[in-house]
């Protein structure tokens, strides 16, 4: 019926133009005048009756405003309080969670199977000044975790990344774990600076040489007539060195090492036990004597 009223409006509209610009076409017994009201109540008519027919439009619905989800980036920072400096480069977090500071390494303090290395009381003295009952972000680079459970990070207070610090004053050395390297460059050349200026652990007091180990073989008893066997030799162990610009691989086999004192660095501050097959504490026996 819509279509048909509205072809009906339009149709009586066009006579109403076309009578009132053309009154000739309006038969002679009708006047102009008369035939103007019929056409123009026809007109109305049909537009009330196609209003009146129209179909109703469809109720308008409000549209859902979506908010898009935040997506979270490499660089987001988690702020934690730190309740507990483990050593230089390790501290504890509230909840108990231990952390791990990427891309560093500092003189031992806590490990049960080494004595206190050079310097190692004053790093960890360091990063309890630096960060110890204080607020900091922590950064994760690529992995989460070491195999120990240890959450890997950059440890942030403000805009000073304090693993870069401990570098710079000579606390700790650069050491890289592919895949986490973000900062390695940073690290490397911090380390360079501290070298140049003999600062901590690269000062005077931790220029400890290699030594190589000594045989000391005692001279057999000469007043008993009968043969004796010839006395183990008794091994004088070296210092090992706490300095040196190697990676931790425990994948590399001593032929590969590059020298005695890495494969003392690989075994020590690495724990790569494999090195030292017979638990004598002398590793690649084949490269350091004293086995």
């Amino acid at each position: 019926m819509f279509g048909f009223f509205i072809l009906l409006f339009f149709l009586s509209l066009i006579l109403l133009i076309v009578g009132l610009i053309k009154p000739s076409i309006i038969p002679k017994n009708t006047s102009r005048k008369k035939s103007s009201l019929i056409f123009g109540l026809a007109t109305i008519v049909f537009f009330i009756l196609t209003i009146v027919t129209a179909p109703p439009s469809p109720p308008k619905t409000k549209e859902a405003i979506i908010t898009p989800t935040p997506v979270p980036t490499v660089d987001d920072k988690q702020t934690v309080k730190v309740v507990k400096v483990i050593d230089g480069d390790t501290i504890e977090i509230k909840g108990g969670q231990k952390v791990r500071y990427i891309g560093i390494d500092t003189p031992e303090t806590v490990d049960l199977r080494k004595s206190v290395q050079c310097f190692g009381q004053e790093a960890s003295d360091k990063n309890k000044e630096l960060v110890e009952g204080k607020e900091v972000e922590l950064e994760k680079d690529v992995s989460e975790t070491d195999k120990y459970g240890r959450l890997l990070r950059y440890v942030w207070i403000g805009d000073l990344l304090i693993n870069e610090v401990l570098v710079q004053e000579g606390y700790a050395q650069s050491s890289s774990y592919p895949p986490d390297v973000k900062y390695q460059e940073r690290f490397r050349e911090a380390e360079r600076v501290a070298r140049e200026e003999e600062k901590g652990l690269w000062g005077e007091l931790c220029m400890v040489t290699f030594t190589p180990t000594q045989k000391v073989t005692p001279t057999p008893k000469v007043s008993t007539p009968t043969p004796t066997p010839s006395p183990q030799s008794q091994t004088i162990q070296p210092i090992q060195p706490v300095s040196g610009n190697y990676v931790c691989d425990c994948s590399k086999t001593c032929a590969q090492m590059s020298s005695c004192e890495e494969a003392y660095f690989q075994l020590n501050n690495c724990g790569c036990s494999k090195r030292d097959d017979d638990n004598d504490g002398v590793p690649c026996e084949s490269i350091c004597p004293g086995g």
